[in-house]
């Protein structure tokens, strides 16, 4: 039998399975009608638009977990996050060059699904990143 830590890892991993094939409208399955992004009250629709909002500028982003702790109903997640960027995303201009950023998530679950989510993606490593080539 599935113990609950390994019954969050498999849900956290469908959850990344999602964001990874941008199947953004499937987030009914993983976050609460009305949630907290990073501290502030919002809704499950403020989520997607904001996973759209990054996929619009970084087409290929792709989130990949390197470490997840799980305390309970909380989980701590380190990724790192990959793509190239065709708008400007986290005040970087696009240079038609992959990057490769740390990102920290932090969620509290409640009834299988989050409640509470903050991420904090390393903006200036993004920043950082050498441009080689151009972007055309």
């Amino acid at each position: 039998m599935a113990s609950s830590r390994d019954k969050v890892r498999a849900f956290y991993q469908r959850y990344i399975d999602a964001l990874n094939a941008h199947e953004f409208d499937r987030m009914d399955e993983f976050a609460h009608e009305h949630i907290t992004l990073q501290s502030e009250p919002g809704t499950r629709e403020d989520l997607i638009a904001s996973l759209r909002g990054i996929v619009d500028a970084v087409p290929d982003f792709h989130w990949e977990t390197q470490e997840l702790a799980i305390d309970g109903h909380r989980l701590a997640a380190r990724l790192i996050n990959t793509g190239t960027a065709v708008k400007e995303w986290l005040d970087a201009k696009p240079t038609g060059n992959p990057f490769e950023i740390v990102e920290y998530a932090i969620y509290t679950l409640r009834d299988g699904k989050f409640l509470h989510m903050t991420a904090m993606h390393d903006a200036d490593a993004l920043q950082r990143q050498p441009v080689t080539g151009s972007y055309i």
